[in-house]
């Protein structure tokens, strides 16, 4: 079970740049749907690859689904080398993604996110009109599920006796 909590302070407290993707920024927003894991768009300046890597390394990162026994080294220089991770650690798993289908890497989706309050921490996540564009854009089934659902929270939350 993934401690979500524990995992955004971690990254927090590392101050480590990222935005909140997929499932848990679906929740944040309002869907009933449940996820298993974060999934994060982290900066890819070599300053925040080494937060990264120091924020989880007491968590232990390995390879989600590699076999036991494969060799992986958890640092700065991997995350360089690589894009997407799957992770499991001792508190739970995370996808540190280096860019996403539709809204491309940190950067671009910056002025997409809005700070919210979650589990007490301040955290960046996709704004809500963005998060339907990049589930739609990754086209997977469990993806477009959710779209017709962020869909109708976004026309609630659109509509004139709703605006803040």
């Amino acid at each position: 079970m993934t401690d979500f909590r524990r995992l955004l302070d971690a990254l927090t407290a590392g101050q480590v740049e990222f935005i909140i993707v997929g499932g848990l920024a679906s929740t944040v927003h309002g869907s009933a749907r449940l996820t298993q894991d974060i999934d994060i768009v982290y900066s890819r300046n070599a300053a925040n690859l080494d937060r990264v890597t120091a924020a989880l390394a007491p968590y232990r990162p390995y390879l989600r689904g590699a076999p036991q026994g494969l060799p992986f080294r958890w640092d700065s220089a991997a995350l360089q080398r690589g894009l997407n991770f799957t992770l499991s650690t001792t508190i739970g798993d995370i996808d540190l993604l280096g860019e996403i289908a539709g809204g491309g890497g940190f950067e671009a989706l910056l002025p997409h996110s809005v700070e919210l309050d979650m589990f007490g921490l301040r955290c960046r996540c996709l704004d809500l009109p963005t998060l339907i564009h990049v589930k739609r854009a990754a086209g997977r089934p469990k993806d477009l599920e959710v779209v017709a659902e962020l869909e109708a929270l976004l026309e609630e939350r659109d509509e004139p006796g709703n605006r803040p």
